[in-house]
């Protein structure tokens, strides 16, 4: 590994342990582990973007045009067939217990050692997926987490509802007056394009055109995100992982994120093996370093740091 990457890893390391770097997942951090050569199954192996735009359309009789991506899938199944319709397909995609990846156990693994080693310093973790495989990699492990989830749909649409560890779930009606999140007592899953809901049923997903536009009108930091949310964001890193700058409709949050962190420069990084130019130039403009890696490469790189002791406190 060549020195400068390799110190790059000890910071980020360094940086994780203290709860100051967010771990924002996409849909690429679900194929960590799976091989090439082998599409997603149900209950095995979680489907990339592409693979769940290909199964909508698979499932409405629609020939996919070149180009068309997964929002103007469910735009078109969600047009001909209703809402409910596509909630009840991508229900049936992600109600299925699949096996939580090397990324899914090591964010649980570093969430209990950065509550126990930084006091008061617990990790907030934003995902993109709607699926509930990090969850399901906490709970593996008896790991006390609250979730946060954007509620795409009916009379509190725009809003998060908050799903504490030991409470009752609540909507979270004034964001910038809300305080019940603890992290200082334990981390926080933040599910900002809503999720499946497999106890309930109350499924939550900004996936359509209309969905996108919708959350991009109401994505304003200080009224959207709860306040000791809103902070963490401020005040810390980000780290990248299995997503693209070319998803439009998150970046435009990002930019509003990095805009309110007020001339404190936080280093970003991005975990990609193999970043087109268009990724690359998007991701440097915003100051953020490219890490050409893999996800399981740059977990074990992490891991070996925490497992020897070569970080410092």
């Amino acid at each position: 590994m060549p020195d400068d990457l390799d110190n790059v890893y000890s910071l980020i390391t360094r940086r994780l342990l203290r709860g100051k770097v967010v771990p924002v997942l996409g849909a690429g951090a679900n194929l960590c582990e799976r091989p090439l050569d082998v599409p997603w199954r149900r209950g095995q192996y979680l489907p990339s973007g592409r693979e769940l735009a290909q199964e909508l359309a698979n499932y409405a009789s629609f020939a996919v045009p070149e180009g068309y991506d997964l929002a103007r899938v469910s735009q078109y199944v969600s047009a001909m067939e209703g809402e409910a319709s596509l909630y009840d397909e991508l229900h049936d995609v992600f109600n299925a217990d699949y096996p939580p990846t090397i990324l899914h156990h090591f964010l649980a693994a570093l969430s209990r050692r950065a509550r126990t080693d930084a006091a008061g310093k617990c990790m907030l973790i934003i995902t993109t997926n709607y699926d509930d495989a990090l969850e399901r990699a906490f709970a593996a492990i008896d790991e006390p987490y609250d979730l946060v989830t954007y509620i795409a749909e009916g009379r509190d649409r725009g809003l998060f509802r908050h799903v504490p560890y030991d409470g009752e779930p609540t909507v979270i009606r004034v964001p910038n007056e809300y305080a019940e999140l603890r992290l200082d007592q334990r981390s926080v899953i933040a599910k900002i394009h809503g999720a499946v809901d497999r106890l309930s049923g109350h499924d939550s997903f900004v996936i359509t055109e209309d969905h996108y536009i919708d959350y991009i009108t109401r994505a304003d930091v200080g009224g959207l995100f709860p306040v000791k949310l809103a902070a963490k964001l401020h005040e810390s890193h980000f780290l990248f992982l299995g997503y693209s700058l070319r998803d439009w409709n998150f970046r435009v949050m990002l930019y509003r994120l990095w805009g309110e962190q007020e001339g404190m420069h936080y280093k970003h990084w991005a975990v990609e093996a193999a970043p087109d130019p268009i990724d690359r130039a998007a991701w440097e403009t915003r100051g953020v370093d490219i890490l050409q890696a893999r996800i399981e490469d740059f977990v074990e790189a992490v891991k070996q740091r925490l497992t020897v002791g070569t970080v410092s406190s």
